[in-house]
């Protein structure tokens, strides 16, 4: 592979590298690398001769920032129209297949979580066996602002947070560091951000053997051997405020909980952002959010893919997604028109229909 292929595919002795190659567009996830990573991943598992598989992306802003949303807007439905195009099933279906590879792949996977980790960045990194996050992280499944909802899995993490701070996270979009992911269950460990080349070496030196178990073992000790001092780690967001977003989130139903969220009229700066979002972002999401967050809470992971590979296809039919999408990164006028335009418009039918599958059998049925 080129410099210039969007994954780059590299070996450093038992050790395989990809390293998701937009900069520009801070490495969100286009269907080629997609079809790249899982292709790779197909012909590692089966060379005995590699053990370890390492992921980053280029540059130090982002591992990435999340999914190629503007081929998503072009290929989208607008109101009215009830319709996506076949790509939208293509590009969802291929990216949580890749994602549950990731989640079920049978040797250690480390994935270098440092800078921008959004959306769909968080799809490849979650199902990782060892996820680093370092002092520049920035996490968010910021969905909620382009008419989508937190995918790649958000059904099955959101609700494996600390009480209902995955909700809260769904809902908000807000954004959370390093610090942060550790305390919700997001990352394994917290590393200097200059301790990168180090980690690779270290890990292309290690004495690999043919067993994946002892593989992960022999990873797990080589990086916890680099982790952060406490002293040296990013100010927690979650832990600090727990309690409020406990609060918060207090509610039997939806509309309790978005008004509380959204009256929130104290001095915090995190917390404040967290409501402005909410509040401008698409209603059916917020529906979407809470929905999904009730039907997930005791399902599969193979269960949870394919209940949002049926919502993300029917979001993007609706014209939510063309909508969101065009007001932060098409117009950029930051001002979507939503229909329904608010929480209290949102019937329960337009709900129903956004989870009831567009197909006989799921094309994730096989997972």
């Amino acid at each position: 592979m080129t410099q210039e292929s969007p994954v780059i595919v590299e070996r450093q002795g038992a050790l395989g590298k990809l390293t998701l190659n937009l900069p520009k567009a801070l490495n969100a996830l286009n269907l080629d690398m997609i079809d790249l990573m899982a292709a790779q991943l197909d012909e590692w598992e089966s060379d005995d001769s590699l053990a370890c598989i390492w992921i980053e992306g280029t540059g130090d802003k982002a591992l990435c920032a999340g999914g190629d949303v503007v081929a998503l807007h072009r290929e989208s439905g607008s109101y009215g129209d009830d319709k996506a195009g076949q790509f939208v099933e293509d590009f969802f279906t291929r990216e949580y297949r890749l994602d549950y590879r990731i989640h079920t792949y049978p040797k250690p996977i480390v994935v270098w979580g440092s800078g921008i980790v959004m959306g769909g960045g968080i799809g490849i990194m979650s199902g990782a066996s060892h996820r680093i996050v370092t002092e520049t992280t920035r996490m968010a499944m910021p969905e909620i602002t382009i008419g989508l909802f937190p995918d790649v899995g958000g059904s099955w993490f959101l609700n494996r947070m600390p009480g209902r701070t995955g909700l809260f996270l769904g809902l908000t979009g807000a954004q959370f560091n390093g610090t942060d992911a550790l305390y919700c269950g997001m990352a394994d460990r917290l590393l200097p951000s200059e301790s990168k080349d180090l980690l690779l070496n270290g890990l292309a030196a290690l004495d690999f053997t043919t067993d994946p178990t002892y593989n992960h073992v022999l990873v797990s000790k080589q990086i916890q051997s680099l982790e952060l001092a406490a002293e040296a780690q990013p100010a927690p967001n979650l832990r600090t405020h727990y309690d409020v977003i406990q609060e918060l989130t207090d509610g039997a139903t939806l509309p309790e909980v978005y008004q509380a969220i959204a009256a929130y009229s104290g001095d915090d700066k995190w917390l404040q952002r967290a409501s402005a979002t909410l509040t401008a972002g698409c209603p059916l999401t917020a529906w979407i959010v809470w929905e999904q967050l009730r039907r997930g809470r005791h399902m599969s992971l193979a269960q949870v893919l394919q209940m949002e590979l049926a919502l993300a296809v029917n979001m993007c039919s609706s014209g939510q997604v063309k909508e969101g999408v065009r007001a932060l990164l098409i117009d950029k006028d930051r001002n979507p028109k939503w229909q329904p335009a608010t929480l209290e418009e949102v019937t329960w039918e337009q709900v129903e229909r956004c989870f009831k599958s567009p197909w006989p059998e799921s094309p994730l049925a096989d997972l």
